[in-house]
């Protein structure tokens, strides 16, 4: 069945990121999560480490019992598109790319990359940046389950038990997501 790769940046790793890595497991043998904007962090739209980024989804495919099947490597943004899939190709391998995002699907595409495609799964819920505004509010909610109830619907347990052990959400309120006044 070969390898599948699944691209995102997976700030923080949810449920519509879950759903696509499950598909994959059922159509591929093995699976490359491959974490892009790996530079990125402490960012309104990347508040979080590659390596924080890799602790979390490790705890999913723990939780999950995924171990011998994913990989996970991550690929730092060279912001330009024409080199994008030679650029990640080096980051991880050749397989099968498995996408619910056009723009990715049309990248691979003109390259030549093979691509197997996933309807989206709940989009408006699963959207990264609602997730983020989620966890921005939360921030300064000092209940666990609170925080467990609210992120229930859109992000795996094992990510909600992460962040809440890593005091991920505390991130969120020190990134300020507009400019100073003053």
């Amino acid at each position: 069945m070969g390898k599948g790769i699944v691209l995102g940046r997976f700030q923080p790793f949810h449920k519509g990121h879950a759903h696509l890595v499950e598909h994959a497991l059922e159509n591929f043998d093995q699976i490359t999560i491959a974490v892009g904007s790996a530079q990125e962090e402490w960012t309104v739209d990347n508040p979080f480490s590659i390596q924080e980024r890799t602790d979390m989804i490790e705890a999913w495919v723990t939780s999950n019992q995924y171990q011998d099947k994913v990989t996970i490597v991550g690929i730092e943004d060279i912001n330009d598109p024409p080199n994008w899939v030679e650029h990640a190709s080096n980051h991880h391998g050749e397989g099968t790319l498995v996408t619910s995002d056009e723009a990715t699907k049309q990248l691979y595409e003109t390259s030549e990359f093979p691509v197997h495609w996933v309807d989206l799964h709940e989009r408006e819920q699963f959207e990264g940046w609602r997730i983020r505004q989620t966890c921005m509010m939360l921030s300064t909610v000092y209940e666990d389950d609170a925080t467990r109830m609210v992120l229930a619907p859109s992000v795996p347990e094992s990510i909600i038990e992460w962040l809440i052990a890593n005091d991920g959400l505390y991130r969120f309120s020190q990134i300020n997501s507009t400019p100073h006044a003053g």
